[in-house]
């Protein structure tokens, strides 16, 4: 199970540690903080990321108004100011530019030392991230439990929507479990799901409206499990990749062969992970009017989704030809890049029907062969704009180890903490969903082309 990202320490709770005394002078009284930072440069801001908390003794303070305005614009969530030895209160303008600013300006009084905020809020974080640990740990196993129940969809449905406090759909089943949504929220909540389950619609996909974070994940199976939740969790990601592994095997009918494998070693283990084998895998995307299960059998695999004339297998065989029917067959993937390789086998099977031949691979060429180098990098600007080189660099070498923390720090020679804080705020400058599997794809264009 891959863990969530570490949340962000509220600003809130700093306030009332009696031991750190600090007085919140001017500025909102709520922010989120990623990090902490002390600086007595005159201007600090090249080299922070955003969403810290910076603790200066203003020793290079000259001009209140300027200083709190690069801050702001760097995103600094909050400005601790610390009294003495420099300063025996905040110089005059500093209250009124973070005022202006709407940045949250502490005073740190002179028994407080910087390490001791900063230690504070690494704690803070770290009990908050087994906060988070325990409550995604426990919402699988109540997840298993509710998928062995005798009418195990509306069981998931309604403890995964019991675990995010918010609503859940399960289209076209119409089963739907939680808090009732306002109607703006239903209506793009609606229209994600048609998005998602249409034939050439994204994996996943995500939005806002109304004051709710919706989702939309494509089931694989003609079904599509939407989400609304009043904020995004770091650990609400997780939750409902486990559901939906649960409903996709759920809704796929009577369970066989490999499929009843599946299930039972996601029931017992409880690790979604389990349900597929590490590969590697092929999707193939398949056209003709031959019989579908033949076609599986041929290609060694019980795992069909066939609708219509529309027929999707999943094998961990090298396809080949087969008479009768065109191919289109994705790249060689591991089960946590499924959705990836979905789209590369619909792609070719298009390129497979256009120029009649049998069967069509995915090639490395992909999008960057659609697009003008010009236009890519147009784009790719306009997309990465919010973003420093240091967050570019992380970023890209976060998707390239595959959302590993520990092999992006290995590569980038930085603690693991700072990959963390780093993919969070791009996250939030980005404001996308990096849990996404077509965000990351499209991100991994853009600093491709960049």
């Amino acid at each position: 199970m891959e863990a969530p990202p570490t949340p962000p320490v509220p600003l809130g709770a700093l306030l009332p540690d009696r031991e750190l005394a600090l007085r919140h002078l001017a500025g909102p009284a709520e922010a989120d903080v990623h990090a902490v930072h002390a600086s007595e440069m005159a201007d600090p801001s090249p080299y922070l990321l955003g969403g810290e908390l910076l603790l200066t003794a203003g020793s290079a303070l000259t001009d209140p108004e300027a200083y709190v305005a690069r801050l702001a614009g760097a995103g600094v969530a909050a400005l601790g100011f610390g009294v003495a030895p420099v300063h025996e209160a905040a110089p005059p303008g500093l209250a009124e530019a973070c005022e202006r600013y709407g940045l949250p300006l502490l005073e740190v009084p002179p028994g407080t030392p910087f390490t001791a905020v900063a230690r504070t809020v690494w704690r803070l974080m770290a009990q908050a991230r087994t906060r988070e640990l325990r409550r995604v740990t426990e919402a699988q196993q109540a997840l298993a439990s509710a998928a062995a129940r005798p009418d195990p969809v509306p069981a998931v449905l309604s403890r995964l929507a019991a675990s995010l406090g918010g609503h859940v759909s399960l289209l076209p089943a119409g089963r739907s479990a939680g808090r009732p949504l306002p109607a703006e929220a239903s209506a793009a909540l609606g229209s994600l799901i048609a998005r998602s389950g249409a034939p050439d619609g994204p994996a996943t996909a995500t939005d806002a409206a109304a004051g709710w974070q919706l989702a939309a994940y494509g089931l694989g199976n003609g079904h599509v499990l939407g989400t609304a939740t009043p904020r995004r969790v770091p650990g609400d990601h997780a939750i409902t990749a486990i559901a939906a592994v649960l409903l996709t095997l759920l809704t796929a009918g009577r369970p066989a062969g490999d499929e009843a494998a599946a299930l039972t070693r996601l029931l017992l283990d409880g690790d979604p992970a389990a349900a597929l084998a590490p590969g590697p895998w092929h999707v193939v995307h398949a056209s003709g009017s031959g019989d579908p299960r033949a076609l599986a059998s041929a290609l060694g695999t019980v795992l069909l989704d066939a609708r219509g004339d529309r027929v999707r297998l999943l094998t961990d065989r090298e396809p080949g030809p087969q008479p009768g029917w065109r191919l289109g067959v994705s790249a060689p993937a591991g089960p946590a890049h499924l959705p990836t390789a979905e789209a590369q086998a619909r792609r070719a099977l298009r390129r497979a029907e256009a120029a009649r031949t049998a069967l069509a691979r995915h090639t490395d060429g992909g999008l960057g062969a659609l697009l003008d180098p010009a236009e890519a990098r147009a784009h790719a600007e306009a997309l990465l704009g919010p973003l420093s080189p240091a967050l570019r660099e992380t970023l890209r070498a976060w998707l390239a180890h595959h959302g590993s923390w520990d092999r992006t720090a290995a590569a980038l020679s930085v603690h693991r903490n700072t990959v963390r804080q780093r993919i969070a705020r791009a996250a939030a400058l980005l404001d996308r969903d990096l849990d996404d599997a077509d965000v990351r794809m499209e991100l991994w264009f853009a600093l491709r082309s960049d």
